[in-house]
């Protein structure tokens, strides 16, 4: 069990708690075989999410203390380490410990993981609630909830029935139980200070237990200790708790959930003050200069019950570096975004001002908000669409990450499992054609037997071809290795596939404007 220190994090305290529950998610994180004893050097390394890559954070062994206690987050248990570490890591990540007071769960959930968050207001959530909260610990997505207040003095400060205001919790289970005839529902929490529990119902020493057989009692692992981790019926939950934030997982967090098929589409971008930096629609003279990305929803959704031509996906705006740039004055921008839709086959070049003019949006975030990363779900036809990521103000410098989740392909110019998977059988089968060629196994092949190679992978090219490919790919001694080889077959098999896009009426002539001519070749 952790226990939170003096700083004020128990927002990372929460998630942390969230990625216990997952062991693969924990191991990533916190790559196993490191220990005080066996080839011991006085570092630990740790991996996070970081806007798009997992990058590895190196650290001493060196805590911070006082009175021979440590300050910041602890373990219960004297001899454990593993929690301060992390935090000193996370920290380095964000340039100092102070850098971590105050912010949300999901910040920390979003950088264990690479996931997405969906929040929910409790006020406003959907009927389905408990439904959406059980399939998501289901998946293994990691979960938080805490009650906010506007008051600063009540920041963390203890109510009557033993929760705390302003205070983040993490969601360790959602479960049903019977109860005197009756189905009740549970979610069970836990305080990142490692005490301080619900004394309501369902808690720890409450009469309801007493109705539980104790076969029952093991399965929802009940037991009365004051270690901060409780059960809570639902109804209470809903009562006092006011958001929730869900960390839905994606394919590069290691869970080999079949549910979890989504494909990603990742851009970086900036916005640059008297270029790019437009603000929100409230600004017609500016808001066009921002940055914009073409969205193809190609393939509608295959759910039997619903009788609309739709696409669902999900899209999530990231503001870069704030809290790392905290301590020179920075602060969370206002963000939000807008999606227009566009002719399928139009020109691709920046839509100008009059286009926002005249033409309203097909969707668009629910409000601008100073958060980390503002995210939302969508269902539109299928169709092409133009996402206007924005500050609210303008002239607001800052880069940001834009993502788009899709359950189905959606034309971003990423590969879902089963391009990729396509794209390795070709590459097995290129593989084979070398080691064909490659009789020495010396790991290269000359120039000539290239030109056999080609053939073999069903290419047909013409001299003045050949002898480009041996200029680009061959070495001082006329070889080619492995790595140059696939590098000169993918490029082959990609620019004839943009032919053959383009050749609509198959006469093996196609015709280009300028800009789709820059497209296809700043593409290949």
């Amino acid at each position: 069990d952790i226990c939170q220190g003096e700083l004020g994090d128990c927002w990372f305290l929460a998630a942390i708690a969230c990625l216990t529950l997952n062991k693969k998610l924990l191991c990533r994180v916190i790559p196993h075989d490191q220990s005080f004893i066996q080839n011991y050097a006085g570092i630990f390394h740790f991996q996070f999410w970081r806007y798009g890559d997992w990058v590895d954070v190196i650290i001493d062994d060196c805590l911070p203390t006082y009175n021979n206690q440590l300050v910041f987050t602890k373990s219960s248990q004297r001899n454990e380490f593993w929690s301060a570490l992390l935090e000193k890591a996370y920290a380095k990540l964000h340039g100092s410990y102070e850098a971590l007071k105050g912010g949300n769960t999901t910040e920390a959930m979003e950088d264990f993981t690479g996931g997405v968050t969906e929040f929910y207001e409790i006020k406003d959530a959907p009927k389905d609630i408990y439904k959406i909260m059980k399939h998501a610990i289901a998946r293994g997505s990691l979960m938080a909830s805490s009650i906010d207040t506007i008051m600063p003095m009540q920041y963390e400060t203890r109510m009557s029935c033993g929760l705390v205001k302003g205070h983040a919790y993490s969601v360790t289970a959602v479960e049903e139980t019977m109860f005197k005839g009756e189905k009740i529902r549970l979610i069970r929490l836990r305080n990142p200070w490692g005490q301080v529990e619900w004394n309501g119902p369902w808690s720890d020493k409450s009469e309801e237990w007493n109705f539980i057989k104790e076969e029952e009692k093991i399965r929802l692992q009940h037991k009365i200790v004051e270690d901060g981790e409780f059960w809570i019926s639902f109804e209470d939950f809903m009562r006092h708790f006011t958001k929730l934030e869900i960390c839905n997982l994606t394919p590069d967090t290691l869970e080999a959930d079949k549910l979890q098929t989504w494909t990603v589409s990742v851009n970086e971008g900036r916005w640059v003050r008297g270029c790019s930096a437009g603000g929100c629609r409230n600004y017609p003279d500016t808001f066009w200069t921002n940055p914009q990305y073409r969205l193809k929803l190609l393939e509608e959704d295959d759910d039997p019950e619903d009788e609309e031509v739709i696409c669902s996906f999900l899209v999530a705006l990231m503001q870069k570096n704030r809290r790392k740039e905290r301590k020179l004055g920075a602060n969370l921008y206002t963000i939000g975004f807008a999606i227009y839709e566009v002719p399928m086959h139009g020109t691709k070049h920046h839509l100008q001002k009059d286009f926002f003019l005249y033409n309203a949006s097909k969707a668009r975030s629910k409000t601008y908000i100073n958060m980390r990363e503002i995210s939302e779900r969508f269902r539109l036809p299928p169709s092409e669409y133009v996402i206007i990521p924005s500050t609210y103000e303008p002239h607001q410098e800052g880069e940001f990450i834009l993502r788009v989740f899709s359950e189905k392909r959606n034309g971003s110019g990423k590969i879902n499992f089963d391009e990729f998977r396509h794209l390795w059988d070709k590459i097995k089968s290129w593989q084979k054609i070398f080691k064909h060629y490659d009789a020495d196994h010396s790991g290269t092949i000359n120039s000539y037997e290239m030109r056999n190679a080609v053939k073999d992978a069903g290419f047909r090219l013409n001299n003045q071809l050949y002898d480009i490919i041996t200029m680009r790919y061959a070495d001082k001694n006329m070889n080619i290795d492995f790595d140059s080889f696939i590098c000169c077959f993918v490029r082959l098999d990609a620019m004839f596939r943009a032919f053959h896009a383009f050749d609509k009426d198959g006469d093996g002539i196609i015709k280009l404007n300028v800009l789709e001519w820059l497209q296809l070749t700043m593409y290949a």
